[in-house]
């Protein structure tokens, strides 16, 4: 499953470094989630999803509607 979270970093001019330390995890790790070579855990899904202001569905490609839902 390609995740949408590299385009996401792309497009807010931010490197992996930054969002490993907002994650508090290692770039490298990071970086393995990115390629698809680790999976995402689910509350560092939900962490990036409030982050960029969008929703886990947006960000495991379950949906194109790039907003958050509704609370």
């Amino acid at each position: 499953m390609q995740l949408r979270i590299r385009d996401l970093r792309e497009d807010s001019d931010l490197t992996q470094k930054e969002i490993a330390d907002h994650l508090l995890c290692d770039q490298s790790l990071y970086s393995k989630y990115e390629r698809g070579e680790r999976a995402l855990p689910l509350d560092l899904a939900v962490k990036l999803a409030l982050y960029y202001n969008t929703s886990v569905d947006y960000l495991v490609g379950l949906t194109s509607r790039r907003g958050p839902y509704p609370r």
